[in-house]
């Protein structure tokens, strides 16, 4: 039986990524986006090259319109085997730049999002003893740097999120696992919001030095939690790095971190 995969912010970027990779893996793929033309533009691409996709518009914000996301789906298919929840925005800025609004901003679709689409849809993948939740969190989310306070947070919260639900829905055979890619080149600074100037040219350089593009990662992704892995560190400096904030005592890595990030900042700081 062909198994099936709904993916938030599965339009652009990573999201689009792992619709065309599950796609090619046998799986009928599902894209909810707030992006109507490019989740449609995903689909069809997908169809064409063989594999079975339909979008449905969501908003992860509103619990209504994961409802109707959640209703629409299920005059399509009886059972649902992966929930990918991707959908994301960035924040970035020094403290001083980021208001409360900003905060609550990345909060609310970074983390209450998909706690609202896992509230939405656990019921419906607790039927099947094979099921999945991969969360996408973030290298943030595990080694922080600075100047993105609310975005690491909210990564950090994701991840811990992911490894309550690993234990708490194991019972019912659903296998959660948590994803942490680093920079890498994707669309995601064009959600980035800050009022600081010159971190979005920042924030597009560590974009920009990636050595491994949107399918690597959602290829290693799919391998590692087709594994029952549940931490997927995808770069190879990540992993390191999360290595050595394990390893060394605490105050050891922070002070090795400061010494490293002592010149991070825009160049309009300088």
């Amino acid at each position: 039986m062909t198994k099936t995969a709904l993916i938030t912010g599965g339009a652009s970027g990573l999201g689009k990524a792992l619709a065309h990779y599950y796609a090619k893996q046998g799986f009928e793929i599902c894209v909810a986006d707030i992006n109507i033309e490019q989740g449609i533009q995903v689909c069809q691409d997908i169809q064409k090259a063989g594999g079975k996709a339909l979008f449905i518009t969501c908003d992860i914000t509103l619990e209504s319109s994961i409802e109707t996301l959640k209703s629409e789906l299920l005059t399509h298919w009886h059972k649902l085997d992966v929930l990918i929840n991707n959908a994301g925005v960035a924040t970035a800025g020094a403290i001083e730049y980021e208001d409360i609004e900003q905060w609550q901003w990345v909060m609310n679709i970074n983390v209450f999002g998909m706690v609202r689409m896992c509230r939405a849809f656990v019921p419906l993948l607790a039927q099947k003893n094979t099921s999945q939740i991969i969360n996408i969190a973030s290298q943030a989310g595990i080694t922080p740097i600075s100047l993105m306070a609310s975005y690491n947070a909210s990564k950090a919260a994701v991840v811990s999120f992911s490894e309550t639900m690993h234990i708490e829905l194991a019972p019912k055979g659903i296998h959660v696992c948590v994803a942490c890619p680093s920079f890498f080149a994707t669309n995601l600074g064009e959600s980035l919001r800050s009022t600081q100037p010159g971190i979005r040219e920042l924030v597009a350089k560590l974009l920009s030095r990636s050595d491994i593009d949107a399918t690597n990662i959602a290829k290693q992704i799919f391998q590692a939690s087709e594994n029952n892995q549940f931490m997927i560190v995808t770069h190879k400096k990540g992993r390191q790095a999360y290595r050595l904030k394990r390893w060394l005592p605490t105050q050891s890595y922070l002070t090795m971190m400061k010494k490293k990030l002592k010149h991070f900042r825009p160049k309009s700081n300088e």
